[in-house]
């Protein structure tokens, strides 16, 4: 295997090269990137929204933006920052679905709601934390963007504080309050579903 197949690609001469308006350029950029941006968007795709449309209004933002970018971090994970409050965007733009109520719930559905929301979130199992992620979203369509999005980071995608700080910008302790409060609620909207079953 050659010497230069395994060489890191160099963003730094690739940038230079699509600042001075090279249309090559640009396009292996757009390559390189997309598996980051798609993966992104994937995990947070908004409702009516087809992932291409939202990769190439990344892709635009990236460009339309290029001479700000500063090298003070990895440009992979300036282009997810992109995407990620590409996706919040898109959230914030979008209706609320429908209330929906306890009784729309098959059983066992409700009762994998009652396990995950209710039990102690260390303790909650982990598969069936997988397995209510459709039902879960249900709710997390309620929250408004930044916390909908601190939770499907933090507790449906298992990443860590520090992993979210990166990929989003927010400080520590930001990301902390937000899914603290998100929970809650979520906690909140789970009871007054229950709420309204008893009515």
């Amino acid at each position: 295997m050659p010497d230069d197949a395994a060489a890191p690609y160099d963003y730094a001469r690739s940038l230079e090269r699509v600042r001075a308006g090279d249309q090559q350029t640009a396009r292996e950029l757009v390559e390189r990137l997309y598996p980051v941006v798609i993966r992104i968007i994937r995990a947070h795709l908004p409702r009516r929204v087809q992932e291409e449309d939202l990769a190439q209004e990344v892709f635009m933002k990236m460009f339309s933006r290029i001479d700000q970018y500063q090298g003070t971090m990895p440009l992979p994970h300036w282009v997810s920052r992109i995407a990620v409050t590409t996706c919040i965007d898109h959230l914030r733009a979008q209706k609320r679905r429908p209330e929906f109520r306890w009784a729309d719930l098959s059983e066992s559905e409700a009762d994998m709601l009652d396990r995950v929301l209710v039990s102690d979130q260390a303790a909650a199992d982990a598969g069936d934390t997988l397995a209510a992620g459709e039902l879960v979203r249900k709710l997390l369509d309620q929250l408004n963007p930044s916390d909908r999005m601190v939770i499907q980071l933090l507790d449906l995608a298992q990443k860590s504080v520090a992993e979210i700080s990166e990929l989003t910008g927010w400080g520590k302790t930001l990301i902390k309050v937000r899914a603290f409060r998100a929970r809650r609620k979520l906690h909140k909207l789970f009871l007054e579903l229950k709420q309204k079953e008893r009515s």
